[in-house]
């Protein structure tokens, strides 16, 4: 037996990720922030093995890497999954809302790796999986900070796969489109909290776009993909002898965002906005 360490375990991609990898046989560390999740895993397979672990708590990932360490199942990958989405005009969005985003999604993520890149090195064929987007590719407005976070992930994967290929350990980024997960739900609650607290002319000027985004992203919901499908990508990138650098996994809309990457800016932009407004 091998293991995957997956941070970000206890909803959406990362539970999806986590059961699929339990029943391929490998002996998965669910990286969850409370108990009740950890009992909650433990309960669904007798390979999830859960651990506390907060990305932005250094003493945590330091307590997961070595359990895994004790436990001396060979580390196959670590999935870096955990994330949050901070939305709004970057114009008013207050920085430790924003430095919090980093701090989750791209630093923790970082954190992590470093903690357990000892023990993949110990295992042959082993691999460093990242949670990407489509937003990694093109920055949508209001959603700058989740986007830059997403970029930032691209940058670390790119760097790191060329810094570990002399030591024959992988690093794939995974791109799915948008995905019915919970993590939009929270970060609905989030967002309307950050903007409970941001001055009144900032509802003036942007509130009547924003709302236009809302119900930009109801009318895509429809056609959200499944967490499951982004689990049967990572473990075949987890199982499979040798990794892609990039696994893109979409909806149609996903893929026309991918594609406008490609296009000049001016004309992505009026595309992007259009799009928004559509009715």
């Amino acid at each position: 037996m091998k293991a995957v360490l997956v941070t970000g375990a206890s909803t959406g991609i990362g539970l999806a990720c986590t059961q699929k990898l339990a029943n391929a046989g490998f002996a998965v560390y669910a990286g969850v922030r409370d108990d009740a999740d950890a009992n909650r895993l433990a309960a669904l397979h007798e390979n999830i093995r859960p651990l506390r672990l907060d990305v932005t708590a250094a003493e945590q990932v330091a307590a997961a890497a070595s359990a895994i360490r004790t436990e001396g199942v060979p580390l196959r990958a670590v999935l870096n999954n955990a994330g949050i989405v901070v939305a709004g005009p970057l114009e008013y969005l207050p920085l430790p809302d924003v430095r919090r985003q980093f701090e989750v999604n791209v630093l923790g993520a970082l954190a992590v790796t470093q903690a357990v890149l000892p023990l993949l090195r110990q295992c042959e064929g082993s691999r460093v999986l990242f949670m990407s987007s489509v937003s990694g590719q093109i920055a949508p407005p209001f959603l700058g900070p989740y986007a830059a976070s997403k970029f930032a992930i691209e940058a670390l994967a790119d760097s790191l796969r060329m810094e570990l290929a002399p030591f024959s350990v992988q690093v794939a980024v995974i791109q799915p489109g948008n995905v019915r997960t919970p993590i939009w739900g929270k970060s609905r609650a989030a967002n309307s909290e950050v903007a409970s607290r941001m001055p009144p002319e900032a509802h003036e000027r942007y509130g009547t776009v924003l709302n236009e985004l809302a119900r930009a992203i109801e009318r895509e919901e429809p056609t959200f993909i499944e967490a499951d499908v982004v689990a049967t990508v990572v473990a075949r990138a987890v199982s499979s002898p040798r990794t892609k650098a990039r696994y893109a996994i979409g909806t149609p809309g996903a893929w026309q965002r991918r594609a406008a990457a490609l296009l000049p800016e001016r004309i992505r932009d009026r595309l992007i906005l259009r799009a928004m407004r559509k009715d």
